[in-house]
C-alpha cells in the first residue's frame, strides 16, 4: 500500500507531462474544440486509444520485466535517460518561439472526425515509444503498484483531452502564443528532470 500514492502521482504527472507537447494530435483536438464538431467522441476516443496503449504497455512490458528482473536496472536507465532527454527537447522547444496552429473549421463528419482521431493518434511512431514502451517501462519499476502507475497516466490522458476539447475557445488565444509554450515546456522540463532523479534512486521492485 505504501506504493499506491507515489505510483499514481508519478503516473498522472508522467503522463500529463509527455501528452502535453505541441503535435498534431493535440492540434487536430483543439482544432475540434475550437469548431463546435464531434467534441465528446473526439476526446474520449483520444483518451481510450491512450488507455489502450498505457494498460498494452503496463502489462505487457510489465509481464516480460517480472520473468526477467535482470533487465529492470537496464530499463532504469534507460528510462532515467528518455527522461533526460524529453526533459532538454522540452528546454529546446521552450527556446524555438513555436507555437500550435488551429486554423481551419474542424472535419465535417463524425466518421471523418473518428477516423482522423485514430490517424493522428496511432500513426505517431513516438506514441508507442511513449505510451507501450517507456510508461510500461517507468510503471515496471513500482512493482505491484505498476497499475496504480498506469491509473495515474490514464487519468491525466482522460483528463487532458476532455479539458483540451472543452476547453479550447479559452485556450485558444494563448496556444497560438509562443510565451504560453515557453513556459509549458519550461514546466514540463523541470518535471521530466525531477521524475529522472526519482527513477535513478528508487529501489528496484517497489
Amino acid at each position: 500500500m505504501t506504493t499506491v500514492a507515489p505510483a499514481l502521482i508519478s503516473g498522472l504527472f508522467t503522463g500529463l507531462s509527455l501528452i502535453i507537447a505541441l503535435g498534431a494530435q493535440n492540434a487536430f483536438v483543439l482544432r475540434q474544440g475550437l469548431a463546435g464538431k464531434f467534441v465528446l467522441p473526439v476526446a474520449l476516443l483520444s483518451a481510450l486509444l491512450d488507455v489502450a496503449l498505457i494498460t498494452l504497455g503496463v502489462a505487457g512490458l510489465g509481464a516480460v520485466l517480472e520473468s526477467l528482473p535482470v533487465l529492470l536496472g537496464l530499463v532504469r536507465w534507460l528510462g532515467a535517460g528518455y527522461l533526460i532527454w524529453f526533459g532538454i527537447s522540452s528546454l529546446r522547444r521552450a527556446n524555438s518561439g513555436a507555437s500550435m496552429d488551429v486554423s481551419g473549421q474542424g472535419t465535417a463528419t463524425l466518421a471523418g472526425a473518428l477516423v482522423s482521431t485514430v490517424t493522428f493518434s496511432l500513426l505517431n511512431p513516438h506514441v508507442y515509444l511513449d505510451t507501450v514502451v517507456f510508461l510500461g517501462a517507468v510503471a515496471s519499476q513500482f512493482g505491484d503498484g505498476r497499475w496504480w502507475f498506469a491509473l495515474g497516466a490514464s487519468v491525466a490522458s482522460i483528463v487532458w483531452f476532455l479539458s483540451l476539447a472543452y476547453g479550447a475557445k479559452a485556450l485558444s488565444r494563448y496556444v497560438t502564443k509562443p510565451a504560453f509554450w515557453r513556459v509549458l515546456d519550461t514546466m514540463i522540463a523541470i518535471i521530466m528532470f525531477g521524475l529522472a532523479i526519482s527513477l535513478i534512486f528508487m529501489p528496484l521492485g517497489n
